[in-house]
């Protein structure tokens, strides 16, 4: 759903540019919280010595799997938007800096996405997937059992909702600053249409995705935080939180190895599979051929990147170059996503003074 340059005029991408630089400042602020939180017994219950790295190696997954198109309809295919994916791994305002991260490697390397469209993009893209999907995600586990099951299915739904909503989102954007002039009913119709279909896609993805961390270390999911209840026990008469259990080594080791394998499955991803996925358009651009909405398309301005259309320049081989290309864009995203991590979660070790913390 990546928007080009030329689908919405000036003055609409100036003000989505305006609407994503504030999203990303209360993100900075939300996820310096998200990356030091602490439980109430004062111990790491989800910090950012776990937090940090993993939301690196979740941009650089959400990088990987956004190359894989799978078929979608006839001649369309879809891809991972991915923000429910890190809004519930990581935390809703970690997720708009992961997703963002995604966008802007995305458009500055590889010419994909416009880059006066990419305020358009963050407010689509990471904004509005990431706020639909964790509200749904709380939403259900409010009302679900509380078990490691309800979030693999709260997983599911708001993945599922979360990329219609992100159609809805695109179509009021084109509604109010699009450069043709094309039906705002047959956009709408046909974006919600296509985009529920992809929707089942992204909900399979995600919820494999959680399914999958959350079975080895439910610990590092932040959608899983409180999934089981503390143990109390009765002192002098009073019941009290019995002290959270010290996180063995081996677990620690674990977290290593969860982030090897993450990043491993990553490069694989992009630098192999990537080969065999669909061809075909994805829904915006299937939907923006078929109205006439690309009619005014500008050339991107990163076109004469050496990585432009996830290929190295002048590397004959196809597979080759392709694959060199996804090995490149996930390094460097979760370069980029590591350091932007890690240096707010050393921000916010630096603001904690000794009266924050007890001592």
């Amino acid at each position: 759903m990546h928007v080009p340059d030329g689908f919405i005029d000036a003055p609409t991408s100036a003000i989505t540019g305006v609407v994503a630089a504030g999203a990303l400042a209360v993100s900075l602020r939300g996820a310096r919280r998200e990356l030091g939180a602490t439980s109430r017994a004062g111990e790491a219950e989800y910090g950012g010595e776990r937090t940090a790295p993993l939301a690196g190696l979740v941009a650089a997954f959400i990088f990987a799997v956004q190359m894989l198109n799978f078929p979608v309809a006839a001649g369309t295919s879809g891809h991972l938007l991915g923000g429910a994916l890190a809004a519930i791994l990581v935390g809703p305002y970690t997720a708009v800096l992961c997703v963002s991260v995604v966008l802007l490697m995305q458009g500055v390397l590889f010419a994909d996405g416009g880059l006066t469209a990419l305020g358009v993009n963050i407010t689509d893209m990471a904004l509005v997937t990431t706020v639909v999907s964790y509200a749904v995600f709380r939403g259900l586990l409010a009302v679900l059992p509380r078990k490691r099951r309800s979030v693999t299915v709260a997983s599911f739904v708001a993945a599922l909702v979360s990329v219609p909503a992100a159609a809805v989102a695109f179509t009021l954007i084109y509604a109010v600053g699009g450069t043709t002039d094309v039906s705002i009913g047959k956009v709408a119709t046909a974006m919600i249409g296509v985009h529920v279909l992809i929707g089942i896609g992204e909900a399979v993805i995600t919820a494999l995705t959680v399914g999958a961390v959350i079975a080895v270390r439910p610990d590092l999911v932040y959608g899983a935080r409180g999934l089981r209840q503390r143990l109390r026990l009765r002192v002098n008469g009073t019941l009290v939180d019995a002290p959270a259990p010290t996180t063995p080594v081996a677990a620690r080791t674990s977290r290593r190895t969860l982030w090897v394998t993450g990043l491993v499955t990553s490069l694989v991803l992009a630098g192999f599979v990537s080969f065999y996925a669909s061809s075909n358009p994805d829904g915006l651009e299937k939907v923006a051929h078929d109205k006439g909405i690309d009619e005014k398309t500008e050339e991107h301005a990163a076109a004469g990147s050496p990585l432009a259309d996830y290929g190295v320049k002048d590397v004959s081989d196809a597979r080759l170059s392709g694959g060199l290309a996804g090995v490149i864009g996930v390094g460097v995203t979760v370069v980029a996503g590591s350091t932007v991590f890690w240096a707010l979660r050393r921000r916010r070790s630096a603001d904690v003074s000794p009266v924050d913390t007890g001592v």
